[in-house]
């Protein structure tokens, strides 16, 4: 919304508030006036109608009153009714002929008008008397009364709104010349300056913008560079998380391969060359079998550890603890020492990046481990929160190298890009008194 516009509104909003506190000093002076005038007109008309028609009652008897009430006609502010001892209607006062045909809103009757005030006679001759006080054309006369005054504050509104506006804009003349020039500088037409602009505030603007306008021109140079520079290492990243996705994506391809079909070659090679071991009399062909049978077996065994290093089955099935587990007893069984202990308390509904990357941390750090650390233990501990997983895989061997870091090393880097794509932290280092530790830290909830 523009400036001169909301001055206005808060111009004219104010008028509205005055205008709205008279108005309802107005509606509360007017309920009180009809008030009085009712209950005045109401207890005149009671006092003489009502001795009048027992008078008239002990005289001449019914028809005595109804030709009174016949003469008197409509009474101001009042509703007459006579009715026998039966309960017949004998007499109604006639409508009111002041503004005939006319009626104000429902909801402003009920806002103004008073209490019902009713009197009742018993005449002699058993028939019932009513007055009731009628305040419509009371009511009436104060809506007329406040349509005009409506009226008045509207035009009175408009014209202020109107003065409002043309003063505002007088003001704010030099604006639109420095939004222009904001606009230009937007687009790129860093040597724009403003003109001398008439007003102390304008022209203190105008000389900071053009000042502004300098700084701008003078660093936009270095800022597209150092945008530039960011855009292509984020290009980077992302073709590191593609060429990373494929990867495992051709891991798990050949790991199914290796399983289904290599697994069930070998599977097939062994039983055969089992059966002909059997069924073969002569020695030379059961030796030839068994040696192959036995070389399909240790190919098995080679397979069957080569598998979860490609793509681990138990993650997709059984989900990332057993998949520890079953890496862990895996490498024991291939390595008698080091001794490796795994501690771990997982959510049931992780992601599978999440697991995949956990599961690649605990990999990572025990196949360095194992080769390097000349280690005697090993701990892997896999623990959780709401908010996040934590996983560290501690040794208790030689220690990282003095050059670990330097470039061709892969592994720890290309870890250390994945758990940065999942939005985690990444640390490795030596301990106390000697060993690595790996450690990482991976949010389960993304900002």
């Amino acid at each position: 919304m523009k400036l001169r516009t909301r001055l206005n509104l808060v111009l004219t909003g104010l008028t509205a508030v005055f205008v709205a506190a008279l108005l309802a000093d107005e509606l509360r002076n007017s309920r009180s006036s009809i008030r009085e005038e009712i209950e005045a007109a109401n207890h005149v008309a009671v006092q003489v109608i009502g001795q009048l028609a027992v008078a008239y009652s002990e005289e001449g008897g019914e028809p005595a009153v109804r030709r009174l009430l016949e003469q008197l006609g409509h009474v101001r502010a009042n509703e007459i009714t006579l009715r026998s001892s039966a309960g017949e209607l004998l007499y109604r006062s006639p409508p009111a002929v002041y503004k005939a045909g006319r009626d104000a809103p429902e909801w402003f009757a009920r806002l103004l008008a008073p209490h019902p005030a009713r009197q009742g006679f018993e005449l002699s001759d058993g028939t019932q008397l009513m007055i009731e006080a009628q305040p419509s054309r009371a009511i009436l006369d104060a809506w007329d009364d406040l349509t005009h005054l409506l009226t008045l504050a509207a035009a009175l509104l408009l014209a202020l709104a109107l003065l409002a506006f043309w003063l505002v804009d007088r003001a704010l003349a030099p604006f639109p010349v420095i939004i222009d020039g904001l606009e230009r500088l937007k687009h790129g037409e860093l040597a724009y300056r403003l003109p001398p602009l008439s007003g102390a505030e304008a022209s203190a603007i105008g000389a900071a913008f053009n000042r502004m306008a300098q700084a701008v021109a003078d660093n936009v140079r270095a800022e597209r560079e150092a945008r530039e520079a960011h855009e292509r290492l984020e290009e980077r990243r992302e073709l590191s998380l593609v060429v990373e996705q494929r990867v495992e994506e051709e891991r798990r391809l050949i790991a199914h391969e290796l399983h289904d079909e290599f697994g069930q070659s070998v599977t097939a090679i062994r039983s055969l060359a089992m059966a002909i071991a059997t069924r073969s009399t002569e020695s030379d062909s059961v030796a030839a079998a068994r040696l192959v049978s036995e070389e399909a077996a240790r190919l098995y065994d080679a397979l069957h550890g080569l598998i979860p290093r490609l793509a681990p089955p138990a993650l997709d099935t059984l989900g990332l603890g057993a998949a520890l587990e079953s890496l862990v007893r895996d490498w024991q069984q291939r390595h008698a020492s080091p001794r490796l202990t795994l501690r771990h308390e997982l959510p049931a509904d992780l992601g599978p990046s999440v697991a995949l990357a956990a599961y690649r941390v605990v990999q990572e750090g025990l196949v360095n481990a194992l080769r390097h650390a000349q280690a005697t233990r090993i701990d892997i501990e896999v623990s959780s929160t709401p908010e996040s997983m934590t996983v560290a895989v501690t040794d208790d061997g030689v220690g990282l190298p003095a050059q670990w870091a330097r470039p061709g090393h892969f592994g720890l880097r290309g870890l250390a890009e994945r758990i940065g794509h999942l939005g985690g932290h990444f640390e490795v280092g030596n301990v106390t008194p000697h060993g690595v530790r790996l450690a990482v830290r991976i949010p389960l909830v993304r900002p």
